[in-house]
């Protein structure tokens, strides 16, 4: 939804409403910041940010449920409110709900008010970053680009030897 300043500024002023709150707001390269308007003192508006880097420092993510954020939310132990608006998001969201590291609500019921409702929720409610946590643990130990490099390796029928691939 780059390029919706209107979804952008419900989003701050939901989040405006958790004093002791930082927002971060990763606005993509169709707006400027200043088309945001004017936001509260505990948010900033950015056009890019090192995802990774903040997920290390945040205590929730709101997310549209794109498979990239959600997965790397848990790596960080991060829970996530999910707002979903089109192809496998909403199934990701349902996930999330479902193995409660965060909450969700449809993309067309998005108002301040209930993504004040949700993130006071996840914010309060220590079930969801413990869950995070464990999915934290789940994915440290499973060491998965190793495994996804080895299903590729072995459909495409190579084998190792000896410090060498052979196909």
């Amino acid at each position: 939804m780059n390029g919706r300043a209107d979804v952008f500024r419900t989003i701050v002023a939901g989040v405006a409403r958790h004093k002791g709150t930082q927002l971060v707001l990763s606005i993509g390269d169709q707006l400027h910041p200043k088309e945001i308007g004017p936001v509260p003192g505990n948010a900033i508006v950015v056009n890019q940010t090192p995802q990774l880097e903040v997920l290390k420092r945040t205590w929730v993510c709101i997310t549209h449920a794109g498979l990239n954020t959600v997965l790397e939310s848990p790596t960080q132990g991060v829970p996530q409110v999910a707002i979903p608006i089109t192809f496998d998001q909403p199934g990701v969201a349902t996930r999330i709900a479902a193995k409660k590291t965060g909450v969700t609500m449809p993309f067309e019921k998005l108002t301040s008010d209930q993504l004040s409702t949700l993130l006071g929720e996840v914010l309060s409610n220590a079930l969801y970053p413990e869950n995070a946590r464990k999915f934290q643990d789940v994915i440290a130990k499973t060491n998965g680009l190793s495994m996804a490099a080895d299903l590729v390796e072995q459909s495409l029928g190579v084998t190792k030897k000896a410090g060498a691939f052979q196909v």
